[in-house]
């Protein structure tokens, strides 16, 4: 694996960067038409053809969708049979999570104006949430919690989990956080099947939940039927360093990332040249001791990068372009650098805040906007399973002043009937 190594200085930097940090995410054109078929394939025949793809893409033996729930019974026996110290881990985890997501609830409110119109907001729970978990390279219960817990403290009357495979771990999870019902799908399928809904796999107001490009393409392709979180690309890494945490630390907060997928990015922003060199050294001596090595070595090698800055202060400049999921300020000063930064994910502040803390227990939402879309994207919360109806309880006085306002803009937009439907009730007959 050779690391890339680029400067502010270079002549073509700009240029550089825009294509090492240039990601869709679903570039392969063959990608969206399977996906098209897949969901066509299950809109028109159902369990018969969820079964069929879960035959071909997941090895699955059962006879029926309905043999793929999994009985409650089964989560909170695997719950109870997990050793003491994964069952407390998720637990402790568990409330950290909820305990953080409870105060982003919001309420309804209503107030009236000088006429004595009351306007407000109803502010309500969506009714059923979809939650993909991913399963294949590897086991995400920490998914199941970040899905199903911000879900649960806003109220959503029924979460359904689908789930290629799911290991005791994550059925475990899924008890902790209260989910309502796992079906052992994935894939475009299961996206597809929580959409229109099916026999056996009830239709969804919202799906969430990460997944590869099929999954990710297949919620592009249903989003207006329901809704979604987002589409999601490989996770993300940038570290901003001024040499003072240790170059081991940093190797390995890149490792974090990296190790996830073949596409994940890993970028190290420093204006410490020889700093760049220590953590480069770092990831050359650890990286032979990573199980997951080869996946590691795949990431850093074709998205990864060292970048030598002018200073902190360009290097904060850099991040707001690039826009990453999770963003390590690995400085002394932290603080100093946050009136700096405008777009990310997660802000991790300081040497003691690994990111890898934030993605099991540190409370906040570990699903964030990536490719860039933390220009105009927020991470996973109780919001996000909230839809909000305004209120509007006009008054006759109102009727009269605000009908005059209504009819004579509706009159300059040409709508008669609009306008009519506001005089009517100015003419005062009841």
């Amino acid at each position: 694996m050779k690391l890339r190594r680029l400067s502010t200085r270079a002549a073509g930097f700009d240029a550089k960067l825009a294509a090492l940090t240039r990601y869709e995410a679903a570039q392969d054109a063959s990608v969206s038409g399977v996906v098209r078929a897949i969901i066509a394939a299950v809109r028109k025949r159902g369990d018969y053809a969820v079964l069929a793809y879960s035959r071909r893409y997941d090895r699955v033996k059962a006879a029926s969708v309905g043999n793929l729930e999994v009985p409650r019974a089964k989560l909170r026996a695997s719950l109870n049979g997990l050793p003491k110290k994964d069952a407390s881990a998720l637990r402790q985890a568990a409330a950290r999570i909820r305990r953080f997501h409870e105060r982003q609830r919001t309420q309804s409110w209503n107030f009236r104006d000088a006429s004595g119109t009351l306007l407000g907001q109803i502010v309500s729970p969506l009714e059923r949430v979809g939650i993909y978990v991913p399963g294949g390279k590897a086991a995400y219960p920490s998914s199941v919690l970040m899905n199903a817990i911000p879900a649960k403290v806003a109220g959503v009357h029924e979460i359904v989990m689908v789930s290629p495979n799911p290991n005791p771990l994550v059925l475990a999870a899924a008890a902790i956080a209260g989910v309502d019902r796992v079906i052992a799908i994935g894939g475009a399928q299961a996206i597809a099947a929580l959409a229109y809904g099916t026999r056996s796999v009830p239709r969804v107001d919202k799906i969430v939940g990460p997944g590869n490009a099929y999954v990710a393409e297949a919620k592009r392709q249903v989003f207006g039927q329901v809704g979604i979180d987002m589409i999601a690309g490989p996770s993300e890494i940038l570290v901003i360093g001024d040499g003072t945490t240790p170059a081991d630390w940093v190797a390995m907060d890149l490792f974090s990332q990296a190790e996830h997928d073949e596409l994940a990015q890993a970028i190290l922003l420093s204006p410490s040249f020889s700093y760049l060199n220590d953590v480069e050294n770092e990831i050359k001596r650890l990286l032979s001791e990573m199980p997951r090595r080869k996946i590691i070595a795949a990431s850093l090698g074709a998205r990864g990068a060292l970048i030598h800055t002018r200073s902190l202060a360009e290097a904060c400049e850099i991040s707001n372009r690039i826009a990453p999921e999770h963003l390590e300020l690995s400085v002394a000063k932290p603080q100093a650098l946050l009136p700096r930064l405008r777009h990310a994910g997660a802000v991790f502040l300081g040497r003691w805040s690994s990111e890898a803390v934030g993605d099991y227990c540190a409370g906040p939402n570990h699903i964030l906007p990536t490719s860039g879309t933390a220009r105009f994207s927020s991470p996973l919360g109780v919001y996000d399973f909230q839809k909000r109806s305004s209120l509007i309880n006009v008054s006759r006085k109102g009727a009269r002043t605000l009908g005059r306002l209504a009819s004579t803009l509706a009159r300059g937009e040409g709508l008669t009937a609009h306008a009519r439907s506001a005089d009517m009730r100015m003419e005062r007959r009841r």
